[in-house]
C-alpha cells in the first residue's frame, strides 16, 4: 500500500467540504488502484487529506490525470498557505485500517527512536490497545521515509468514546512502552466531521 498524506491550512472547512465532495463525484470514479481516503479540518482550519493507493505508481498515475489537475487547481484556491505532501511506501496497519463508520479521526505525528522496533513492537501493542480501548476501530501509520517520522490516522467510534477512554491510558505498561519508543513529543490534530472516500 502507498499513503499520501497532505496537510496545511484552508479558508474554510465548508468550502474544503464541498471541494472533496466534487472529487469523490466527479474524480475518484476514474482513479486506478484508489482504496480510499480521510479527510477533515481541524478547529483552527488545519486541513488533513489521507489518501490510500494500491502502489506507488498508481498514484502517481492518478496525479496526472487531467481531471486531478483540474480539481486541484480549483481547490488550491482554499487554502491559507503552503501545503505539505508527504508519500509513504512504508505503511502499517491497525485494526485492519481506516474505517469508513468513525464518528471521529484523529491524526497523530511524531518521531520513532528506531522505526524497525516500533514496527516490530506494533502487533503486541495492537493486542493490549483492543483490549482496553473498544472505541478505536482502525488505524494507519503512514511512514514519512526519514528519521523514524510518521503519521497515524486513529479512526474511534465517537469523540465522546475516545475521550472517556484515554484518560486510562497513561498508567497501562503498553502505553509507556509504546511512550518508551518514540523520540520526542506527539501532535494530535482532531478531526470532528471526518469525510471519507
Amino acid at each position: 500500500m502507498f499513503v499520501q498524506v497532505m496537510q496545511g491550512k484552508v479558508k474554510s472547512a465548508k468550502d474544503w467540504e464541498r471541494l472533496f465532495d466534487s472529487w469523490n463525484q466527479k474524480v475518484r470514479p476514474g482513479a486506478k488502484g484508489f482504496l480510499g481516503a480521510t479527510t477533515g479540518v481541524t478547529s483552527n482550519n488545519e486541513l488533513f487529506a489521507v489518501a490510500r493507493f494500491e502502489s506507488e505508481a498508481a498514484a502517481r498515475e492518478n496525479s496526472s490525470l487531467p481531471a486531478q489537475t483540474a480539481w486541484y487547481e480549483e481547490a488550491s484556491k482554499s487554502f491559507d498557505g503552503p501545503v505539505t505532501f508527504r508519500d509513504c511506501t512504508e505503511v502499517d496497519e491497525m485494526f485492519g485500517g481506516g474505517s469508513d463508520s468513525a464518528g471521529f479521526v484523529q491524526v497523530i505525528q511524531g518521531r520513532a527512536k528506531d522505526q524497525k522496533e516500533m514496527r516490530r513492537e506494533a502487533p503486541a501493542m495492537e493486542s493490549d490497545l483492543r483490549r482496553m480501548r473498544p472505541d478505536v476501530i482502525g488505524g494507519i501509520f503512514a511512514w514519512h521515509g526519514h528519521g523514524g517520522e510518521f503519521t497515524q490516522i486513529a479512526y474511534f467510534t465517537s469523540e465522546a468514546d475516545a475521550r472517556k477512554n484515554e484518560s486510562g491510558m497513561a498508567d497501562d505498561p503498553s502505553f509507556k512502552r509504546f511512550s518508551d519508543l518514540l523520540d520526542g513529543p506527539l501532535t494530535f490534530f482532531d478531526l470532528t466531521n471526518p469525510k471519507f472516500a
